[in-house]
């Protein structure tokens, strides 16, 4: 725990909002309840995730720690990674990024137009693996929730429940998102997305975030898209994929790497007083 003042940097990939700390020099500890004080966007700082920037522990640049909005951890974050690895690039003059993560190494590196590239690993598709409480066919799971039925699931260091549906604006996203998120297959919840297929190079995606709601972007779930899209026959291994907030660029390789691509950007920096700090570490006690 910590009661000082805190720094802190506000950044987004497309609209999916982040809370930066770099805890490299000044390490610390925040509890759940701390985590979602500084979450709330009327009385905090307000963020679908919190990044942690920490010292590299197996020769990377540096480790990068996830906490969701509701003060669960999670193994990774596509966009939060690709606003990290801008920072480091500025940082150390550098044009490819080596980040350590929960799930694993992730490479980073600078792409055309200002772009931010991130090679988010291999597709995960074993039931195991997402995972799922029995074993099924992952890519026909069966279960269903109003009009969404059948997604394909998916893991990039996390879990994907992807629905393809006619038309994402005609689903109540805010009601089923939080039914599929604690459904009784997901012995760790999962992230939800919706996915309407605009041609075999572009799709349109709204995602309901494990532990956030509704977010404007979703890397992982971008991915995890991608690879549902093709094992379904429905797209070519290279497309767009449309967001609320905008477009992110995805390539399944061969190889079964993933490779997302898009923008990031910070918006202002600050110091999370000392004052939210100790209220947070006052509801946890």
């Amino acid at each position: 725990m910590t009661t000082a003042p805190l720094p802190f940097r506000k950044m987004h990939g497309l609209g999916n909002d982040f809370v930066v700390i770099d805890a490299r020099v000044r390490p610390f500890a925040l509890s759940p309840a701390t985590v979602r004080a500084i979450a709330d966007r009327r009385m905090g700082v307000g963020f679908d995730e919190m990044i942690i920037i920490e010292r590299p522990r197996d020769g990377g640049d540096a480790f990068v720690g996830v906490r969701n909005a509701d003060g669960t951890t999670s193994a990774r974050c596509g966009n939060g990674e690709r606003c990290v690895a801008g920072l480091l690039m500025a940082e150390t003059g550098k044009d490819k990024i080596l980040l350590e993560t929960a799930a694993g190494p992730v490479t980073a590196w600078r792409a055309d137009d200002g772009l931010i590239a991130v090679d988010m690993g291999p597709a995960r598709t074993d039931w195991r693996e997402i995972p799922l409480r029995e074993e099924r066919d992952t890519l026909n799971l069966k279960i269903a929730e109003g009009p969404l039925k059948d997604p394909v699931g998916v893991s990039v260091g996390n879990p994907h429940a992807i629905f393809f549906v006619d038309a994402v604006n005609t689903i109540d996203l805010s009601a089923l998102g939080p039914k599929l998120e604690h459904h009784a297959l997901f012995p760790e919840r999962t992230n939800v997305e919706i996915v309407q297929v605009l041609d075999r190079g572009h799709l349109r995606m709204r995602v309901w975030e494990r532990g956030a709601g509704i977010t404007m972007a979703c890397g992982t779930g971008a991915a995890a898209t991608a690879v549902a899209a093709v094992r379904r026959g429905l797209t070519d291994r290279a497309m767009t994929i449309t967001l609320d907030g905008g477009d992110l660029h995805l390539w399944w390789r061969e190889d079964n790497h993933i490779i997302l691509t898009g923008p990031f950007a910070e918006t202002f920096s600050g110091t999370i007083d000392a004052s939210l700090l100790a209220a947070g570490a006052s509801a946890a006690a």
